[in-house]
């Protein structure tokens, strides 16, 4: 739709406006675009930006700003940039150094990804359905009474107390144990492998301990989604408007609707922005996925106005995306 010249005018203006927050005028846009042409090819091109939807112009005789047509066009059209080695190095030893439970590191890349970008972050787990079982443990706490802990190849321990109808001996748990660890191991928590589980030569005591602990297991937190923000902070810097920063907050606070915000029925880089968010006028939001060796997803991403540094933001949530996916032990 647009030439390579009024490509050019419209990335200067876009990113001089990013960067000042101020209505950007014709020879400002010459001098940043680099472009050899005349400041009346310039005004014409702005002119033609215009008609097509890409600025506007707050009043007579004022510079121009990007629309909601501006910022898509632009974003969709960025070019890949490299991160500083200063800021490559930070995140390659964040992954690097970490060695924690998965909840823990998917709150400290929150917080890196808001150090990094200096944007309010968002961490999305993928779930702890997903999770690959390595072992399963069944402990008697006497009577009908079983705990049982699941521990996940990445690192994260589930617990489930369950009440299994009927008083256990050492023998029977240690039988029910063999059996449901086996049906797990190497599985997600739902989808084991219940072949094991169904045989008809089980003593009917192991059977009533099989039954509700398999159960409980495959249904462990199987619509939950753990929810790290990082950098809340920062929000009175990028909003003037006191009710939008309270909004925010309070969408923050709703676990519900922050996942809402962060999803999409899309995989890799997302930008949504403005009418993309529905009645958010001032609002973008930047995405990256990030895959488990179940095939679960979770997701990174920034939260800024309209005039966030897209290619620094865009940059960063893809790095640390790929971080998480290599932790979780995906292809990377």
């Amino acid at each position: 739709m647009l030439d390579d010249r009024k490509s050019r005018v419209l990335k200067a203006l876009v990113e001089e406006y990013i960067r000042t927050g101020a209505p950007v005028s014709s020879q400002t846009v010459l001098d940043r675009s680099g472009l050899d042409v005349s400041s009346a090819t310039v005004r014409n091109d702005i002119a033609s930006l215009e008609s097509y939807g890409f600025v506007s112009q707050p009043h007579t005789s004022a510079g121009r700003l990007p629309t909601h047509q501006g910022y898509r066009f632009y974003v969709d059209h960025l070019s890949p940039v490299k991160l500083r080695e200063a800021t490559r190095g930070q995140i390659d030893e964040f992954f690097r150094e970490v060695h924690k439970q998965i909840s823990e590191m998917l709150r400290e890349s929150s917080t890196l990804v808001s150090e990094l970008t200096n944007y309010p972050a968002v961490v999305v787990g993928p779930g702890a359905s997903s999770d690959i079982i390595d072992d399963i443990r069944l402990v008697p706490l006497g009577g009908s009474m079983v705990l049982v802990v699941a521990i996940a190849q990445n690192g994260r321990v589930h617990q489930e107390y369950v009440d299994v109808g009927t008083d256990v001996s050492v023998e029977m748990i240690e039988e029910a144990e063999r059996l449901v660890s086996a049906a797990f191991h190497g599985h997600s928590l739902e989808s084991p492998e219940t072949d094991g589980l169904k045989r008809s030569d089980l003593p009917a005591v192991v059977k009533r301990i099989v039954a509700p602990v398999s159960e409980q297991l495959a249904s462990t937190h199987s619509s939950e989604r753990e929810v790290y923000v990082g950098g809340t902070s920062r929000m009175a810097a990028l909003w003037n408007d006191l009710t939008m920063v309270r909004h925010l907050l309070k969408m923050l606070d709703e676990e519900a609707s922050l996942i809402d915000l962060m999803s999409d029925e899309s995989t890799g880089t997302n930008v949504r922005f403005g009418p993309d968010l529905g009645d958010e006028t001032d609002l973008a939001v930047v995405t990256a996925t990030y895959e488990t060796p179940s095939g679960a997803m979770g997701k990174v991403g920034v939260i800024g106005t309209m005039r966030m540094n897209y290619r620094r933001a865009i940059k960063v949530v893809e790095e640390v995306s790929d971080g998480l996916e290599e932790s979780f032990g995906g292809s990377g």
